[in-house]
């Protein structure tokens, strides 16, 4: 049986909550939109999608995802324009990487075009929802995990795929602070680095924990290995400009989330004319540059929050104030860009937005 994604079935809640949100005071996922897509897998096959009201979910205490972590899922937004239109950011992005990591996780595929088509149903169901002020938008949250009711270590045979939504405001309220590990790991080579699987951030709570202890609010992590090559910052990926070069670690290495907020800075990048460089980048470079003052701006870039400032990076016994945000030229101006694509208040020439 193929997908008919004309023929999808729609329930509709009988009771909104969207007047009981005061949409003044936004936080970040913890309001959830009216309804949301369930598809599931069984058979060999996809059955046909249906959207209806959110609600919990019941699952068998032998589920297996539970036991051994077959989980995955993905983030992407939904933004307002001046003119009431919603545009999604770049879903055929988050469909790829969906896919790999279904693949390396040894769960069903989802078609590119399906998965798409799939979001754009859902956020056309609760367009209500998404917010028109400045820096809210709507979180969208696929996610797949599986559901053999079976207490024994192999692939499931059953999965359920939900999406759901949330009307979310800013991530970080301020610029963040963040301090270099040397000893935990996120990720290992031949692990599941570049996959967006669950069990990637529950192992990252407890040393992330460590480091909000003592005043930081992410960890930069390192290889792990050596723990000498920077690969990312916290649940975000991790840009550098020194001396006017834009610098990011290399997304070869398979310990590494493929980001789609990164890489869209990547091709602004470009397009303007700012050098770049994708490589492996070492702690030791970058603390160096810090101290001759050539680090010109650090930053984290990710769905949640797009473009996060890095204030301070602690290292060791040490902590290093980075230049002033206001006098970062690149990632500030590239934030704004973004922001614009995103809510269609400039003309989206790379064709990243889905009208909905």
């Amino acid at each position: 049986m193929s997908v008919d994604t004309t023929a999808i079935k729609v329930t509709k809640t009988n009771h909104s909550h969207w007047n009981e949100v005061d949409w003044d005071n936004l936080p970040f996922g913890k309001i959830f939109s009216d309804h949301m897509l369930v598809m599931d897998y069984a058979d060999g096959e996809w059955k046909q999608p249906e959207i209806v009201p959110f609600e919990a979910i019941s699952v068998h205490p032998a589920t297996s995802a539970l036991h051994y972590g077959q989980s995955i899922f993905e983030g992407l937004k939904a933004n307002r324009t001046p003119e009431g239109e919603v545009l999604v950011f770049r879903p055929d992005m988050n469909a790829k990487r969906f896919q790999e990591s279904c693949e390396r996780m040894c769960m069903p595929i989802i078609p590119e075009d399906l998965f798409v088509e799939l979001v754009r149903k859902v956020v056309e169901v609760d367009k209500k929802w998404v917010p028109s002020k400045e820096a809210e938008s709507l979180y969208i949250r696929p996610f797949l995990f599986a559901t053999d009711e079976f207490v024994g270590i192999r692939p499931s045979e059953t999965y359920k795929f939900i999406i759901f939504t949330c009307p979310v405001g800013a991530y970080y309220s301020e610029p963040v602070n963040v301090k270099i590990e040397e000893f935990y790991t996120r990720a290992s080579i031949g692990g599941v680095g570049r996959a967006k699987t669950a069990g990637n951030y529950g192992a990252s709570l407890f040393p992330a924990r460590q480091g909000q202890m003592k005043g930081f609010h992410q960890l930069v992590w390192t290889d792990g290995k050596e723990h000498k090559y920077i690969e990312e910052s916290g649940t975000m990926n991790i840009v550098f400009v020194i001396n006017g070069t834009l610098i990011t670690p290399s997304e070869e290495a398979d310990t590494i989330l493929r980001g789609v907020t990164k890489r869209s800075v990547l091709e602004i990048a470009e397009k303007w004319g700012v050098p770049i460089e994708e490589r492996k980048v070492s702690v030791e470079e970058i603390i160096t540059a810090i101290k001759n003052g050539t680090l010109e701006d650090a930053f984290g870039a990710g769905t949640a929050a797009t473009i996060a400032p890095i204030a301070k990076i602690g290292y060791r016994e040490e902590t290093f104030i980075l230049p002033p945000i206001e006098t970062r030229t690149i990632s500030n101006k590239i934030r704004n860009y973004l922001d614009d694509i995103k809510c269609g208040k400039t003309e989206d020439v790379f064709g990243w937005c889905l009208k909905v």
